[in-house]
């Protein structure tokens, strides 16, 4: 008689913690490159704003010129000196050992930083982004950027801070940041002239601006996507959905759709070889809410042929591995985790492997911009739970559509890069990378946001209409 099967291994407390922290640490690379690479171009002008007229401005957008930008003062703590703050820690989350996350660097003292210095501490000044002009005088502005670093302010919290107390006020140094900011900037004309429409946020994590975020909610929000915004866990016990942003608070209409940073470095097309792998996936096997997918999809794929499904993370010691995996795999498999995308997908367009999109409620960045469906692959759910389904359809594509994909990925992997935050390459990135593309989102908004902000003005004292988002 055959022995039988071995019990599933007991997946602990402690290693569930560790896996959810690693994952976060793979989003907090965003915030900190977005924010950085913004804060770079905008925080010290290169150069004094030109005159131009007020009345002009007010006439409406031209897209023929550059969107123009005023830096909210805010003090150095909550942006750059949060970072020193940061890396001054002895692990980048508490709850994972510093030999866990070769990517956190062993700590280093604050810098120290002269009292006459610009309260935002910012360093020498790049090359200016071609899609913006800074100006100083926030009534010359299109929109105000806040450099408030949110996402980390709030990982940090989660990270360090007492146990239980990130969902508190009392005691959460996270929630003194938000309150700090929300107060300087709301008390400002600049928000009184527009409630707050033309006011540009970074909140790459739905946990960033926790305790505030119905305050800021007609801002322009940068997020990665919109999963775990409005929508409820599937294995939360409680209905009450006051602890998630509402649909009224974020929406394709005003908001910004921003890539993740990849984690694997950049596969140029001259160095792309035989690919022997049909599908490679490296992630999580256990997610929650839309993620469930991924469990299902793993236990149809895992024993295919010429399919690879490992379980890790790139900025742990999996990194070696995920870059071999992605670079000899005609395909790679996106399925959605815990919110609808991940920096797996762009990890794939750097490594040039075809991303196959299963995930329904997926929003992308720079969408109108660029056609995704010329270079990868979505699939319904529907059809990846149907056995073989899958695996079928991707040994049916023929090479010459495959060639041609990555051909398109190699011409639009500049546009997901975040480069102009290394010194060397700020120059070669800043036309076409990122951040110029975000700001170009944010100036296609611009006809809505004065049409919000002129409705607004003759609505008389006592009206009280609801929020109206739920377009997408």
């Amino acid at each position: 008689m055959a022995a039988p099967p071995p019990p599933p291994p007991i997946r602990s407390k402690q290693s569930e913690i560790w896996k959810a922290a690693m994952a976060r640490l793979a989003l907090l690379a965003v915030p900190v490159a977005l924010l950085l690479s913004l804060s770079f171009l905008l925080l010290r002008p290169a150069s004094p704003p030109l005159p131009f007229s007020r009345q002009q401005a007010a006439s409406g957008p031209d897209r023929r010129r550059l969107l123009r930008v005023y830096v909210a003062e805010l003090p150095r703590a909550l942006n750059h000196g949060l970072l020193d703050l940061y890396w001054s820690l002895p692990a980048a989350d508490s709850r994972i050992p510093a030999s866990s996350d070769p990517d956190h660097p062993p700590p280093r003292p604050p810098r120290a930083h002269s009292p006459t210095a610009p309260s935002t501490g910012s360093p020498p000044p790049p090359p200016r982004a071609p899609a913006v002009r800074v100006v100083a005088d926030w009534r010359d502005a299109d929109v105000v950027f806040v450099p408030f670093f949110a996402t980390l302010s709030a990982e940090m919290e989660l990270g360090w801070g007492a146990k239980g107390a990130f969902r508190r006020k009392e005691g959460n140094e996270d929630y003194r940041r938000q309150r700090e900011v929300v107060d300087r900037v709301t008390a400002h004309p600049a928000w009184r002239r527009s409630g707050g429409r033309d006011h540009v946020f970074v909140l790459t994590d739905p946990v960033a601006m926790w305790h505030v975020r119905k305050e800021i909610a007609p801002a322009i929000l940068l997020v990665v996507d919109f999963g775990g915004w409005y929508k409820l866990d599937s294995n939360s016990a409680s209905s009450n959905v006051s602890h998630m942003i509402q649909h009224t608070q974020v929406s394709l209409l005003k908001d910004v759709i921003v890539p993740y940073t990849h984690l694997l470095p950049t596969m140029h097309l001259s160095e792309n070889k035989d690919r022997p792998t049909l599908l490679y996936f490296k992630g999580a096997k256990h997610r929650h809410r839309g993620g469930l997918v991924r469990e299902k999809l793993w236990d149809l794929m895992v024993n295919e042929p010429d399919v690879v499904m490992e379980e890790g993370y790139p900025n742990a010691t999996g990194r070696e591995q995920s870059i071999k995996g992605m670079r000899t795999s005609e395909f790679c498999l996106h399925p959605a985790g815990d919110t609808p995308t991940s920096c797996r997908l762009f990890d794939a367009v750097a490594s040039l492997c075809i991303p196959v999109i299963v995930s329904d409620e997926i929003e992308l960045p720079f969408e109108g911009m660029i056609d995704y469906t010329e270079f990868a692959i979505f699939v319904s759910v529907n059809n990846a739970m149907r056995p073989k389904w899958l695996t079928n359809y991707l040994r049916n594509v023929p090479r010459q559509q495959k060639d041609e994909f990555r051909r398109n990925m190699a011409h639009v992997q500049p546009i997901f890069e975040y480069d102009s935050i290394y010194p060397g390459r700020m120059a070669s990135a800043a036309q076409d990378g990122a951040v110029n593309h975000i700001w170009k989102k944010i100036h296609q908004k611009l006809p809505m946001i004065q049409e919000a902000v002129t409705r607004e003005k003759r609505k008389p004292d006592g009206t009280s209409i609801p929020l109206r988002c739920h377009c997408t």
